[in-house]
């Protein structure tokens, strides 16, 4: 019975043996089956290494979220432009002045090779823009310290901690402000006497850089920030830089990015502006405006452990437009770096998943039996034309 079972299956054998006599080894096939084996066991590692990555499935879907908030991430150098002539300013989209901001911006003093002058950092203002042609009691002051405002003191100024305390209280006067002697500004490294365009005393140059960094959480609505020279205030509605004990002739905006970003960081994301550059050639005297227009992409990133990460990517079009007179008044523009940012209604999700273990069975299978099969047939080939060139030999027909 059990040799009858055997018989039967015998005929289903789609695999029929030869015997060890009638097999003939060669030179060629064991070259091949060494180099084919190579092959196999080179594709099947990366294969593993495929396998062991982790899958990321994007999702895209209209964004319901009610996050309210957004955190900028910012690293900005100006290698020879000094932290006294920054003013940091952040908008909505209305032109308003966001005074609700929370934000932890940092001017830090570099000299002309980049290293920090100082162990002073000091924290960048964002307090309400002064309204020019509004009463006193609009203007509002948190003091910490009690220091001299120098005569200029009020109902409203009655302390000056920092030096744009100073020049609140004297703008509200309508004294000039000179800042070489007030002790607030000396120590913040803002005593720069007024020098007009024309001075190209070198003695009057600051050979200073500054580092802005830190980071800021706005609103999240479509708005812009920039950073600019000059002190800013609001007259009549629109926002204005006075450039008052500014020297127009240092006004070179060339600036390193080392980072901005609009959220947390989650794996292999791109901020294209992040390690860039612009310089100004000399050519442009330096007064240039570089406009960033970004369009920010909420994101949310899934990890394998399902927790969630909620964030942001962006792209962004650079504009670069030279000032060739500051004082143009058809042209209301300044030198600075402007960013404008715009709020996508499109979410995208990334899904991190682990790959498919029958996926990468099948890719073995696939792998093994597709090599082997390619490697006999070289190998009947270089079998059959090792004969025929034999028999012609034999004959006396080779050459």
């Amino acid at each position: 019975m059990t040799e009858t079972m055997s018989g039967q299956l015998k005929r289903f054998d789609a695999y029929a043996k030869t015997l060890e006599d009638f097999r003939i080894r060669t030179t060629s096939g064991g070259f091949v089956t060494i180099i084919s084996s190579i092959i196999i066991f080179l594709l099947i590692i990366i294969e593993l290494k495929y396998y062991l990555t982790i899958d990321i499935i994007q999702v895209l879907f209209v964004d319901t979220s009610r996050q309210e908030k957004m955190n900028i991430t910012i690293d900005i150098k100006f290698p020879i432009l000094p932290c006294s002539y920054l003013t940091v300013d952040a908008m909505d989209i209305s032109g308003d002045s966001q005074t609700d901001v929370s934000h932890n911006l940092y001017k830090t003093r570099l000299d002309l090779n980049g290293n920090i002058i100082e162990n002073d950092i000091i924290k960048v203002s964002l307090k309400p823009l002064p309204k020019l042609n509004d009463d006193n009691k609009n203007i509002t002051t948190t003091t910490s310290q009690c220091e001299s405002c120098y005569g200029a003191e009020s109902a409203v100024h009655q302390c000056c901690p920092t030096c744009d305390d100073v020049k609140a209280a004297y703008r509200i006067k309508g004294w000039s402000f000179d800042p070489s002697g007030i002790h607030q500004c000396i120590r913040e490294g803002k005593n720069i006497d007024i020098i007009n365009s024309n001075n190209d005393d070198s003695s009057t140059q600051i050979n200073e850089g500054c580092r802005l960094h830190g980071y800021l959480e706005v609103n999240k609505v479509s708005g812009n920030f920039h950073i600019a020279p000059g002190q800013s205030f609001e007259q009549h509605h629109i926002h204005v830089h006075s450039l008052r004990n500014v020297r127009l002739n240092m006004l070179n905006t060339t600036h390193y990015i080392d980072e901005l970003s609009f959220g947390q960081y989650f794996p292999k994301q791109i901020n294209p502006l992040s390690n860039t550059k612009q310089i100004v050639n000399l050519k442009d005297n330096g007064a240039v405006l570089y406009h960033y227009y970004v369009k920010v992409v909420p994101s949310t990133y899934v990890f394998l452990n399902q927790t969630q990460l909620i964030t942001n990517q962006y792209s962004v079009t650079k504009h670069k437009k030279i000032i060739k007179n500051i004082f143009d008044s058809s042209d209301h523009q300044i030198p600075g770096i402007f960013f404008t940012y715009e709020i996508s209604a499109i979410m995208v999700k990334f899904i991190e998943q682990k790959r498919s273990l029958a996926h990468f069975l099948t890719s073995l299978c696939a792998i093994i039996g597709g090599v082997f099969t390619v490697s006999s047939l070289i190998d009947a080939f270089i079998y059959r034309g090792s004969c025929l060139l034999h028999k012609k030999f034999e004959l006396g027909k080779g050459t």
